[in-house]
């Protein structure tokens, strides 16, 4: 046999070899395939998790607002509402605090109108929680002091949205000096009469970090000293609140952009800002005594806006001119 012979039988030989080693192969990459099925497509592409240019979906975040309801100004509590609910494209849960002489009221007015469609969650506020804590010929409402109770009544809410109920959403007094700064415990604070500090009307919290730092019994804390010390003004009234609060979160908070609360509207019968402003302002707040519901009010036209109209005619605005055409 030649040696050409040989060479040609080596070559075919080692073909032969080639395609069994190929043909083996082959049959276990099948065998794998059909074993891990699951994790790959139709077209044997194995899924991936990340698609670096794929747009992301878009997740909807449900933006939790609470606010107290007051059978007195359940005016206002709607028409809060209703603001919030017409000028959002959030999905917004509302917890209404309230008490037992309200619900039934707050109900029909929701049910029976444009919001009988939007989410909200009535809670019962318990005024026991106050016992011991404010002094008993207290002006302020019981509710007013929910606001330090936020974790009991949302416990399942990491950040939540506080709103006074004499509030408008489209788009202060200084609390501050209301303190008494002659007694002691106030004055080792080191706080100066003359710092701005948050309305309390308004805030973002994020109640982990609350809970984290026992903000309640901080609050109660200075509930109590009042009651021991009298550390807060007379002149407060309503606002009784607030001085817990200011306290408490002193140099603790961050500012929000003014155009979302501005505030001072009930603080006089005039106007004190530019009709132009207000109306490109994106939350209006009535902090003061003079209420857009009431019988003199500034900017009353752009909270009645927003107005629903009691269904069971328990409330009802008090206007100037109403007052006028009774007396003729």
């Amino acid at each position: 046999m030649t040696s050409r012979k040989v060479n040609i039988m080596i070559i075919v030989l080692a073909a032969v070899v080639f395609l069994l080693i190929l043909h083996h192969n082959l049959l276990g990459l099948s065998d794998i395939l059909k074993r891990q099925g699951s994790d790959v497509s139709a077209v044997g592409f194995q899924r991936i998790d990340f698609l670096p240019e794929a747009p992301e979906e878009k997740i909807i975040v449900d933006v939790p607002v609470v606010i107290t309801a007051v059978e007195s100004r359940l005016g206002g509590v709607i028409a809060a509402i209703n603001s919030i609910s017409s000028n959002t494209q959030s999905s917004v849960t509302f917890y209404i605090v309230t008490m037992n002489d309200t619900k039934e009221h707050l109900r029909s007015w929701l049910g029976d109108t444009k919001l009988k469609n939007i989410k909200y969650k009535i809670l019962d506020f318990d005024p026991q929680v106050l016992e011991g804590k404010i002094r008993a010929d207290e002006r302020a409402k019981p509710l007013t002091f929910a606001r330090f109770y936020l974790p009991d009544l949302v416990p399942a809410v990491e950040k939540i949205i506080y709103l006074d109920d004499d509030v408008i959403v489209q788009g202060t007094y200084n609390y501050i000096g209301y303190f008494d700064y002659k007694k002691e415990t106030i004055r080792k604070l080191g706080m100066k009469a003359s710092t701005c500090s948050f309305n309390p009307g308004v805030f973002v919290a994020n109640l982990t970090e609350w809970k984290r730092q026992n903000i309640t019994r901080q609050l109660e804390k200075w509930m109590e000293l009042d009651i021991a010390e009298e550390l807060y003004s007379k002149t407060l009234a309503g606002s009784i609140t607030a001085p817990p609060l200011l306290i408490v979160f002193y140099k603790m908070h961050s500012s929000i952009d003014p155009m979302w609360h501005v505030r001072h509207l009930g603080s006089s019968t005039g106007k004190r800002y530019s009709i132009q402003f207000v109306y490109s302002a994106r939350l209006l707040h009535w902090n003061g005594h003079f209420k857009p519901w009431g019988r003199a009010a500034s900017y009353s036209e752009i909270w009645e806006k927003w107005y629903i109209p009691d269904p069971t005619g328990k409330f009802s605005i008090i206007r100037r001119h109403t007052d006028a055409e009774g007396a003729k």
